[in-house]
């Protein structure tokens, strides 16, 4: 039994495929609608899952092509993350035969496949799966640089197993011990869902990270792009009530807060606290914005200001989130880029012994900040490039 399942993000499409394939389909992806009604037609599948926001020929343009073009009566399941009203009932009008909403779990879709077409007639034996297709594809920039000892596999695996849409990007920032062979057996089996961008030489932290939102940056099926410590001091949960945030909002950065409040777990050495609050203040007056935490290495961004923020290198290594914002506000105005930021508190957010920021580097962040006011000052809108600002659909 053939089906044909068509999206433009191809993170919803594998774990998909994968399944149907576990339970005995024989089962084809198209991450380009206009090829995946050419694949129809060489294909004659027995069923199609298609999506309703696609460039180019939309997912009820795929309904009309097979109802009133090919005049075929091959059965039709929408996928997706639409929910308006108009849209699902001129889908049923065409004549699909079902809609499933994005979030949805594996385990539902498999079942309204086979009370849809049946089962197979060669069924293999599976076990339920905990896997969500989400509606959103979040990449996920991690700089490392000799996290050999640190990194936590484990946890990463975990967590891209179990949640689809989440394709994590791992800058290996010229390490000297064996983090890229660590990487490397990371990656091994997932390369749908995770990259390794190598540098030869460390270039920092703020390299690190702009090399990878901007590499990230080119994969067309994604609609948000963050960065996340390697030592997962925020964890992947936390991180995704960031991405839930950014989603049903306009905001177009959500940044992560390590402020202390009823019923999360922040911990700090008191030293490093008591620097935080100086440096903060600081911050505060060179942005004029009342961020409580800028600092903190958790942070997504929508597609579209990816370039504005990471497409000049950084004047400082460890403060480069200051810039972020700044830019913003020279590129934006102070106004509109207040309304475009969110500071949002974090559950949890533990200090990882083995810290590449030392307290004598923290001391010395007083002096970047000087450096940043200084570099910034008087800028305009127009000394940040806006004709490659990326476009999303």
């Amino acid at each position: 039994m053939k089906i044909l399942a068509i999206d433009d993000q191809q993170l919803v499409l594998l774990p998909l495929q994968k399944r149907l394939v576990e339970l005995g389909y024989e089962v084809k992806i198209e991450t380009n609608s206009s090829k995946g009604l050419e694949l129809y037609d060489s294909f004659n599948p027995d069923l199609v899952i298609v999506d309703i926001n696609m460039p180019g020929v939309s997912g009820l343009d795929v309904v009309k092509y097979i109802r009133e073009t090919k005049h075929s009566l091959t059965p039709i399941m929408v996928l997706s993350g639409n929910t308006q009203d108009d849209i699902i009932t001129e889908g049923f009008d065409l004549g699909i035969n079902d809609y499933m909403k994005k979030p949805l779990s594996l385990n539902e879709i498999s079942a309204r496949v086979k009370r849809l077409i049946g089962a197979p007639t060669v069924q293999n034996i599976v076990t339920k799966s905990n896997v969500m297709i989400q509606e959103r594809c979040v990449g996920v920039v991690i700089p490392c640089y000799n996290e050999e000892e640190r990194l936590l596999s484990d946890e990463f695996i975990s967590y891209i197993d179990k949640n689809s849409g989440y394709h994590l990007c791992f800058v290996n920032d010229g390490s000297k011990d064996k983090t890229l062979e660590v990487l490397q057996d990371l990656q091994k089996g997932r390369e749908d869902f995770i990259t390794i961008y190598d540098c030869e030489k460390n270039g920092g932290k703020a390299e690190a990270v702009r090399l990878g939102m901007l590499h990230m940056a080119k994969k067309e099926d994604l609609d948000y792009i963050g960065f996340l410590d390697a030592d997962l001091s925020t964890d992947l949960a936390d991180f995704d009530d960031l991405v839930k945030t950014i989603q049903t909002s306009e905001f177009k950065i959500v940044s992560g807060s390590r402020i202390a409040r009823m019923g999360a777990n922040i911990t700090k050495e008191s030293a490093r606290k008591i620097i935080s609050l100086t440096i903060n203040f600081i911050i505060r007056k060179i942005l004029k914005m009342d961020f409580k935490d800028t600092q903190c290495g958790a942070k997504i961004f929508h597609k579209d200001v990816i370039e504005i923020a990471f497409s000049e290198k950084f004047v400082t290594q460890w403060i480069f989130d200051v810039e972020i914002f700044k830019r913003m506000s020279i590129h934006f105005g102070l106004k509109e880029a207040k309304a475009m930021l969110c500071e949002q508190p974090l559950k949890r957010w533990i200090h990882a012994d083995g810290s590449k920021l030392s307290m004598k580097d923290s001391v010395k962040i007083v002096g970047q900040l000087g450096q940043i006011a200084w570099v910034y000052r008087g800028k305009r809108k127009s000394v940040i490039p806006t004709s490659t600002v990326l476009k999303v659909a």
